[in-house]
């Protein structure tokens, strides 16, 4: 302090408070009563929250602000004090000398750190100095992760290939965090998240999965799911695959008839594209080479139910002669890869082939009936060779009852005189396939019945022992039925006629 000699008097004052100054323990005596209180040891508060400290003072002290201070040592920085700007920070009892409690709105991650309210005394030279100060409060922030983030390939790639993904969260703390990978609603194994600090007590999370990609993906999504204590809620990053996966198209081109064609008709040429992504695709036609004009309507897009395109365009071309054996090509250009191209080529029918083709078609229409009838045919023989089968079969078990076939001659001059024999005699005439032997003729002079009797020495073979009669009748008598006689002996064959009346 500067003295002024012209005022001998305010010397004389200044003087003895400057003695008493620089005694010893004038200025404790001061503060010896003062008492500082900070009760927070530890504070926890969720990032964006308001971030409340307790600081009280009680007692005399000497001039001095009291502020709060982050940090202790060089490093420290001034949170608040009674001098300056401090935009987040509030008092909470203004102008209080007792209650210097504060308010920090929107805490961040950067704001972790240990607290101290310091009561400073004011120095004579025009500086402060630290009087007393509280044992501190630990401040830590419960910071969630970001948004999860999920990132893909730059370059679309085709089904079958293996893609990797990645997820990315930052700015969380504590440093503990779970991280889990779904393809729709299937788990997906992954490797542990990798988290490194960003900036201070603040970190950064990443994750990567592989995936093989199929046609079928296209509707799929991949998800990120992100658990952390800051947080109430899982956290979600997604990622539709349709980004990242091609599927190529496939191509044909057909004519709506068979070639040849005939002449001077109007023919379609369809190209057919299917089954391809993303819907960015373009067609060109050309005829030998050269591009060709089509209709812009010539042309339907349509998407199936796994999310495929489809595409088909058409274009009208009229057979003539100069356009026989000329070579129609589907150009198909799809996001940018190089072009795929199918081709067919235009035949036109001679007049001669065409009436051939006519007769073949009418030849072949032909076969077509000539073939049913044949078949109904080969139907009716198997039938009746079945029952003559049956009816054959029958007659081979009946071996007691030989057949005899009878015969009856229209009547003649002969036959008229025979009649009128009063004898009324009756001829059987007996032959053999394989062997004639003579037969003695028996007739029964009866005039009730007629029958003939046929003996032989033994039996003819073959036929399972059948023997047939072949009887040329000339007169049967009109008697009553009567049984047949009975054989004279065991060798003996018998055939029987009997006419029933008229």
């Amino acid at each position: 302090m500067e003295l002024h000699p012209r005022d001998p008097g305010r010397t004389a004052w200044a003087l003895p408070c400057l003695l008493l100054l620089v005694l010893p323990g004038a200025g404790a005596q001061t503060g010896q009563d003062f008492k500082l209180h900070q009760p927070q040891d530890k504070v926890s508060v969720r990032a964006g929250e308001t971030l409340t400290l307790n600081c009280t003072v009680s007692g005399d002290s000497d001039p001095g602000p009291v502020k709060w201070l982050k940090g202790w040592g060089s490093d420290n920085k001034t949170i608040y004090g009674d001098t300056g700007t401090y935009p987040r920070v509030a008092r909470a009892v203004n102008e209080s000398n007792t209650d210097f409690t504060i308010h920090i709105r929107n805490v961040q991650p950067e704001d972790i750190g240990t607290y101290y309210c310091v009561k400073f005394q004011n120095l004579l030279g025009g500086g402060i100095r630290v009087f007393k100060h509280g044992s501190g409060t630990e401040v830590s922030v419960q910071a969630k992760p970001s948004q999860p983030l999920v990132s893909g390939p730059t370059q679309r790639v085709a089904p079958g290939q293996s893609v990797t993904f990645s997820c990315t969260a930052g700015g969380f703390f504590p440093k503990d965090i779970g991280v889990k990978w779904f393809k729709d609603t299937n788990p997906i194994t992954s490797q542990m998240p990798q988290v490194t600090e960003w900036q201070r007590q603040s970190y950064n999370m990443s994750s990567t999965v592989t995936v093989v990609l199929g046609e079928g993906d296209v509707l799929s999504r991949l998800t990120c799911e992100v658990q952390h204590s800051a947080s109430p809620t899982l956290l979600q990053g997604t990622y539709q695959l349709n980004k990242v996966l091609r599927v190529s198209p496939r191509v044909d081109v057909r004519a709506e008839q068979r070639s040849p064609i005939q002449l001077n008709k109007t023919v379609n040429f369809t190209c057919h594209v299917k089954g391809f992504y993303p819907r960015d695709l373009s067609i060109s036609w050309l005829e030998n080479g050269m591009k060709m004009e089509v209709e812009k309507n010539n042309s339907w897009l349509s998407e199936s139910s796994k999310g495929l395109w489809e595409l088909r365009s058409w274009v009208e071309v009229q057979a003539t002669e100069e356009k026989n054996g000329s070579v129609f090509t589907c150009l198909v250009v799809h996001d940018a890869q190089a072009p795929i191209n199918y081709s067919t080529t235009l035949w036109i029918a001679s007049p001669d082939e065409e009436g051939l083709r006519k007769k073949f078609q009418m030849d072949n229409e032909n076969l077509v009936i000539y073939s049913v009838v044949a078949v109904v045919c080969l139907i009716l023989a198997l039938l009746v060779a079945a029952i003559l089968y049956l009816i054959r079969t029958k007659q081979i078990k009946g071996k007691s009852s030989p057949s005899a076939r009878l015969h009856e001659p229209e009547k003649s001059s002969e036959a008229t005189t025979q009649e009128s024999d009063p004898n009324n005699l009756t001829y059987a005439d007996l032959n053999f396939d394989k062997e004639r032997k003579t037969i003695r003729r028996m007739v029964e002079m009866s005039q009730q019945s007629e029958y003939a009797c046929i003996q032989t020495s033994q039996a003819p073979n073959g036929d399972e022992n059948l023997t047939y009669a072949d009887l040329d009748m000339v007169h049967l008598s009109k008697a009553p039925k009567r049984p047949a006689p009975r054989p004279e002996e065991a060798t003996s064959e018998y055939a029987s006629v009997q006419i029933p009346r008229k």
